[in-house]
Parts: structure tokens; sequence; C-alpha cells
């Protein structure tokens, strides 16, 4: 008999504020987080929109006693241990940090028991730290031969010390390998909180959250731990991180005058998606458990399925991605099967959604596949119009999505603003109450992995 596991807690950053009820508030009013950058100036780019979060410093979720370690977290980690922070809260959870170096409460579980699994990017070099270094890496005494062939850059300079002590290495702090490997986001939440359950982190671009969820759901069902955060985070918003998108054809071109309508899913029109920031995290618990502990579900998990699409997309292209997303469409059906449903059965739709035009039709080709005709009647909700692509928190902001509807029998609003296909329903609407027993969240990703997720009313 499959052990069965439920949502406890969220915690989520995103660009619409602090906190679950930030992120459903903003949703249900039809608020959009995207703006331009403030930042940093993007005068210079040609996409300078985003979803920034604002009014925001880790060192107020972490214990007295860890908030030196800020120091050396980059801005993915600061929201992933925010989140956690939030969402242990929200699910009334005592972890090792609730202690704080002293004796302090006993914990909800021990810490064997608390697995942890979050989703990470490719996590860019902060510029102020790169630049730095690499100003100095070039002899100082580069002639224009050199300058010509390497803009005064070389392996040796970078390497090894200059004669004037100035070598580029000299010039990163020694801890800075630390702050850019993915895996450090579970590492400081696992640390604070004492999850010495298993842990693992993922890096499959937007579907890494998902993934992570879909993990953590296992490692329970199997009986290895009790309790686990999962989720992901993630912060395009910085120079290298916008150039990087911007070059892979999905980021909107958007000069000075856009506003949050740059983003729209499935239109045929789209002009592509803008970079967003987020960290999510859910509390996944044993179903016997959290009712021992006497908390209340949010949803349980009923379903899930991952695969792979064998191409890279080519987002710049959208008349190649006519077809469907075969990988898509495989972990739709997989989570279908998983959750023993059929596919009459799902009541709404949380789906990538991103704006990028070929990425959206190869998406709603694997809809219509799963679905058929069917589909028209089925709300989706797209989230991207409001805080953005979030890249490796986005697969968990959407399953936060999903949970917060089931919990409210609600569907928050919608501001399409047209060009969308008849057969998807994603129209301009309101926030609305919804009889609402099953949610499919499901997203692909930049580097072809794919992740679905059903999500079920709580008993």
């Amino acid at each position: 008999m499959r052990r069965k596991t439920v949502i406890t807690g969220v915690g989520a950053i995103t660009g619409l504020g602090i906190g679950a009820s930030a992120l459903w508030d903003g949703l249900c009013a039809g608020r959009s987080a995207i703006a331009r950058i403030s930042r940093f100036d993007p005068s210079g780019y040609e996409w300078r929109f985003g979803a920034e979060v604002k009014d925001f410093s880790a060192k107020d979720y972490v214990p007295k006693s860890y908030r030196k370690a800020v120091k050396v977290m980059v801005r993915d980690t600061q929201l992933a241990v925010a989140a956690a922070k939030l969402a242990a809260d929200d699910a009334d959870l005592i972890t090792r940090a609730h202690a704080d170096g002293d004796s302090g409460p006993a914990t909800s579980y021990p810490s064997e028991r608390l697995g942890c699994h979050i989703g990470a990017g490719l996590i860019c070099s902060e510029t102020h730290e790169i630049s730095a270094a690499m100003v100095t890496a070039r002899p100082p005494d580069a002639g224009p031969a050199v300058m010509a062939q390497t803009n005064g850059l070389t392996l040796e300079a970078w390497g090894t010390t200059r004669p004037d002590g100035l070598g580029g290495m000299e010039n990163l702090q020694p801890l800075w390998m630390l702050k850019y490997l993915p895996n450090m986001l579970a590492c400081h939440v696992t640390i604070i909180h004492g999850a010495e359950g298993p842990s693992n982190t993922i890096t499959c671009a937007e579907a890494s959250g998902l993934l992570c969820i879909g993990e953590s759901w296992r490692v329970i069902e199997r009986g290895a731990a009790d309790v686990s955060l999962a989720g992901g985070a993630e912060s395009k918003l910085s120079l290298m991180g916008m150039i990087r998108q911007g070059l892979a054809g999905r980021l909107a071109v958007t000069g000075d005058t856009a506003d949050h309508t740059v983003v729209r899913p499935y239109a045929a029109e789209a002009k592509g998606t803008v970079p967003g920031e987020a960290g999510a995290l859910l509390v996944l618990e044993a179903a016997e458990m959290a009712e021992r502990r006497g908390v209340p579900a949010y949803a349980e998990i009923a379903g899930f399925g991952s695969a792979h699409s064998g191409g890279l997309p080519d987002p710049s292209s959208p008349e190649k991605m006519t077809d469907a997303n075969e990988g898509l469409t495989l972990a739709i059906r997989a989570a279908l099967e998983d959750a023993n449903l059929r596919s009459d059965e799902i009541d709404a739709i949380i789906p990538q959604g991103c704006g990028v035009p070929g990425l959206d039709q190869s998406e709603a080709a694997s809809l219509r596949e799963v679905f058929g005709s069917r589909l028209a009647s089925i709300p989706l909700v797209t989230v991207s119009p409001f805080v953005g692509d979030c890249a490796a928190g986005n697969g968990a902001v959407l399953a936060a999505c999903a949970v917060l509807c089931l919990r409210n029998q609600k569907l928050p609003a919608r501001t399409h603003p047209g060009g969308y296909p008849a057969d998807l329903n994603v129209g301009p609407a309101p926030s609305r109450d919804a009889a609402l027993n099953t949610i499919l969240v499901c997203t692909s990703s930049m580097g072809g992995q794919c992740a679905a997720m059903i999500f079920r009313k709580a008993a």
C-alpha cells in the first residue's frame, strides 16, 4: 500500500512579495510584478523588464548564529533559505533552526527523518566579484598583439600572481567557489534545519523544482523519510543571466515602453518572456504523521511523472515547434497513470506558459494530445505574466499555486490581452470560486527535461 503524502507548508518568495499569501493575493488581484529592472541599469540591453523581489534580506530568515553565513550566499541561495524558513513556519515544523544553538524546543522529527531536495540553476557569478578579477587577469605590459587576440586576458595572468601581486585569482575571495555551486542551496537549508535525511540537488532549469518535489515524494513514499523540504529557487536578474537568456532567444525585446502584458502565453504574436526570481519550497509530510501532529494539509500528491524530449527546442523558430513536446506528453500521461486518473478527471491545469512562442506552441500541442477536445473547457492558470520566468524556481512556484488553489477552492485571475488559440482556456478572467478536486502542474525546460504532478484536494 502506497504511503499517502500531503503538503503541510508553503514558503514562497516572488516578485509579488514575501510569503505564500503575497503570491496568492497578487495572483487573485491580477497584479503583476513585471516592471523595468531597478537592481542594475538595463539600458544597454534590449531586454529591460523583469519581476524583481523587493525589500528582501535573507538575514531576516536565518538564526542569529548563522547570519554571518549570508555573506557567502548568492541571491539564489538566499531565496531558498528564506523560502525554507517560511515553509517550515507555515507547517508548524520545529527544526534545529528553532534551537539556534540553545537547548530550544524539541524538534518535530529526528534529523535523519527530515529530507531536502532543492532545484537550482547554473548560478552566474556576481558582476562586481568576477569583474574585479578579470580586469587584473592581464599582463601589466600586454602589447597590441596580445590585446588584439585576447583583449589582454591570459590564462597565465589569471592563474598566477603577476609581478605586481594583482593576478586575477588573487582578487577572488577564498570562499568564492562555495558561493556558486548549485548544491549550496540545499547545503545551507539542511545545515540550518538539521535535515540529515535524503537530500539532493537537481539542475534541470524550469523543471528542477517540480522534479525535486517528486523526488521528495518518492523518498517519503518508500519510508526513507517522514517529512521533506522540496522545491526550487533561482534568480535570472543578473547581467550574465540576462545575456544567456537573451542570446537563447527567450526574452522579449522591451525597450523602455513595455508593461506586464508583454508576456502573452500561447499568443501567436508573443514576443517572449521576461526574467524573474523566486524561491518556493513546500513541506511534504507523510499523511499519518501530519495527522498525528494535528497539522492541516493544503493538498495531497496524487501522481508524478517525468520524461525527456530528445531534441533541444529552438524558441526562435516557432514554425519548428508545432509538434507536441514528446517528453511533456509522456510526463503528463505518466502522472495520470501514477494517480490512477483519466484525463477527464482533471479540473484545472497550471502549465509553464512562459510566453516564448515556440515553447508555448509545443506545450499546447502536448496538452491537446492528452486532453483532446475537452481541453477548451479546462481552465489554465497562467502564472508567468505575474512573476516572469523564474527558472529553477518555476516548477515549485506553479506547485505552490496549485495547492493554494485547492485549499481555497478558487482560481486566480488572468489578464491575457488576447491572440491565444480558441481551444485554450486562458482568456482574461477575474479570480473566481471553483470546485477543484485535482490540478495538474506541468513544465518542460530549456534542456528538455519535463515534469508533471497531480495534486488532489485534501481529504
